[in-house]
């Protein structure tokens, strides 16, 4: 695969797992509002959306102020089990190492908080990002293409030389802000779907994006 000046990655289903937790803190703040509960295939088609949206499909109402009132519930069990209970994949923290090896910039574009991602990036995987880019540093969440634009200036980079990874709605944003895309299966969502978004790439596993 070709190299690239500039690596953006989204964080959930593609550098990390936090799937288990995200369940949990679901379900918890489900029985706490009093609200029906939802099956885990449900909740694992919202895991990478821009939380408001997640939490209305999930209760399945668009009202705002009860989506945000059960933001506040979620937070407090997220602050509680989120960080603990997400993974690097076994191979993501060798793929960036070696990327910046060959002297790529690494740089994260996620629907969730900045602050949660950098609680993630500690120890051995500290300084192996560049610049994180999170929900609270957008007006327009993806498949908007404004979280990468602003990478793109940060980094002073051309799009012509930037590879942005991730999964369905990651497509959507590439192909907005006309950067490379490649796609990972390691999400909810199978190679077949990529098919129709412009990509260099639909790999099982990060690896893949090595040269």
């Amino acid at each position: 695969m070709k190299s690239y000046r500039l690596y953006l990655f989204d964080f959930d289903y593609t550098l990390v797992n936090s799937e288990a937790a995200i369940l949990k803190c679901f379900h918890i703040t489900l029985e706490k509002t009093g609200l029906p509960p939802r099956s885990d295939d449900e909740i694992r088609r919202t895991i990478g959306l821009p939380m408001l949206d997640a939490i209305k499909r999930i209760i399945h109402s668009s009202d705002d102020a009860l989506a945000r009132r059960f933001l506040a519930v979620y937070k407090k069990e997220a602050d509680r089990y989120m960080t603990a209970g997400t993974y690097f994949y076994p191979d993501t923290v060798g793929t960036l190492q070696t990327l910046r090896a060959h002297g790529a910039k690494i740089g994260i574009i996620s629907s969730k908080t900045r602050s949660r991602i950098e609680e993630t990036f500690q120890g051995d995987s500290a300084g192996l990002v560049d610049r994180i880019i999170g929900s609270e540093d957008v007006a327009a969440h993806k498949p908007d293409p404004e979280g990468i634009k602003k990478a793109l200036d940060w980094f002073a980079v051309p799009a012509s030389e930037t590879l942005y990874t991730g999964g369905k709605v990651d497509a959507g944003a590439a192909q907005n802000a006309g950067v490379d895309f490649a796609a990972v299966t390691t999400g909810t969502t199978g190679a077949e779907t990529f098919q129709s978004y412009p990509h260099v790439a639909i790999l099982p596993r990060l690896s893949g994006l090595l040269p």
